[in-house]
């Protein structure tokens, strides 16, 4: 499997008792956000964020290693900029460009955990500051008749009324999850959850470069309480690229249906997502075979094949300020994975709380449990020395699921800038029993306007 490039690997940074005393006293410090009413935009807005994450790894038991295995007692960080600017074009149509500097590197160069412990973290890490243009779109919105209803507005969607049924069109390079998958309580890295497999279903294998962006259009139907969600997008040159292939050749379709409830007087939605993706990839056999007892290289035998999944989301409100969200999630096993992470089954559960009881209103408290497990043949590849997109110890005699528990706390400073401490606890990792457990500590500081 191709390893991203990478430029020069900082050294081990912060302890995680520094990261324990920083998250507490900016949480002591903090005072109360306050809430502002959402405002219509006008003609053109100006948006900004700045993200800057700080984690570490603690020592844990590791009898051997691979090339792509996570290290005890090490520390990263990554840091990004955005600005997102967005004009009204006409009458239903608005233009996007989101350019953005990135920095920093994720844990071992973002590798050893399927379930990846920072969801800011890209699969391409540089030591100084880059500048990059991951979303240029369009989108156009085309009311359908009745009611408007009230959108607040985002760092990519205009504030102001909206037609309640609508059909939206986005067209251009974004990324999946900005349409696709979108949990209220469990999609943001910025905001909420950091691990991978919390923020998106870990079988969904969407396409994406490895900063996550694609190229591709979307359609969606908004029509009472049902939403129905088509797209098609590029898929990378090779599995596991840095770039997308152009021209069609190798793609990935998406659908997904939506549908938008209340159980006990309480607002709730429920996802179903499928994907298939279409493009030269190795089954996982072949490469075994043609290894002849060696390492398996999948490159050697990858030929035009599909791969696809399908998964469930449920968000459901608990109470005024408590939310659960739920996955379930599977994805075809006999071939490598292509973009996202090497995951052939998924569950994951968790709960979001607002912090209004203790008299803060902008702070956040979440819990999620997550279990990822793979393939017979995924385990056999992997076991023969293979590797996949993010793991690969170089054996795997003694498999087991990928379980992670994680934890957050984000406390408001002020409305727009938060402090987050985010704690993981880690069994298996990398479906390895003879690695970990292990623990992964975060402090995540991020600021919009």
């Amino acid at each position: 499997m191709m390893r991203k490039p990478t430029l020069r690997r900082p050294d081990p940074s912060m302890p995680a008792r520094r990261l324990v005393a920083w998250a507490a006293c900016a949480c002591l410090l903090a005072g109360p956000a306050r809430a502002e009413e959402p405002a219509a935009d006008g003609a053109f807005v100006v948006h900004g964020q700045l993200t800057y994450v700080e984690q570490e790894v603690g020592s844990f038991h590791a009898p051997y290693a691979g090339p792509n295995s996570l290290t005890p007692d090490r520390g990263r960080e990554t840091a990004d900029a955005t600005l997102y600017l967005g004009a009204r074009l006409w009458e239903g149509g608005e233009g996007w460009l989101t350019p953005e500097v990135d920095q920093g590197f994720g844990l071992d160069d973002t590798l050893g955990l399927a379930g990846f412990p920072s969801g800011e973290a890209y699969k391409v890490g540089r030591a100084r500051p880059y500048l990059r243009l991951p979303r240029a779109f369009l989108r156009e919105t085309v009311a359908l008749g009745g009611a408007s209803e009230p959108a607040a507005g985002g760092l990519t969607s205009f504030a102001g009324p909206q037609p309640a049924n609508r059909v939206v069109v986005t067209i251009g390079k974004f990324g999946v999850g900005d349409v696709f998958d979108a949990s209220r309580y469990a999609h943001d890295p910025r905001g909420d959850f950091l691990n991978w497999a919390a923020i998106d279903a870990g079988t969904f294998d969407y396409a994406a470069d490895a900063w996550g962006f694609t190229v591709g259009a979307a359609v969606e139907w908004y029509q009472g309480p049902w939403t129905a969600r088509g797209g098609v997008f590029e898929l990378s040159d090779v599995p596991n690229s840095p770039h997308l292939e152009p021209g069609g050749h190798e793609f990935q379709w998406i659908a997904e249906l939506e549908h938008r409830h209340e159980l006990g007087g309480r607002e709730g939605r429920l996802l179903v997502t499928g994907y298939q993706s279409r493009g030269r990839m190795a089954r996982l056999e072949d490469a075994i075979a043609a290894a002849g007892g060696g390492t398996p290289d999948p490159a050697a035998v990858r030929r035009f094949r599909t791969r696809a999944g399908v998964h469930l989301t449920l968000d459901q409100a608990l109470g005024e300020e408590l939310g659960l969200f739920a996955r379930l999630g599977g994805a075809g096993g006999n071939v490598e994975t292509y973009e996202f992470t090497d995951i052939d089954r998924t569950a994951s559960l968790g709960l979001s709380l607002k912090g209004a009881r203790w008299r803060r209103a902008g702070d956040t408290i979440g819990l999620a449990a997550i279990a990822n497990q793979i393939s017979a043949e995924r385990r056999r590849y992997l076991d023969a020395g293979g590797l996949g997109i993010l793991i690969g110890d170089g054996r795997l005699p003694h498999a087991g699921a990928e379980r992670i528990v994680e934890g957050y706390y984000s406390a408001a400073v002020r409305s727009g800038i938060a402090v987050t401490f985010d704690y993981q606890f880690v069994t298996n990792p990398a479906y390895n029993r003879d690695r970990g457990p292990l623990s992964v500590f975060a402090l995540r500081l991020h600021a919009e306007f």
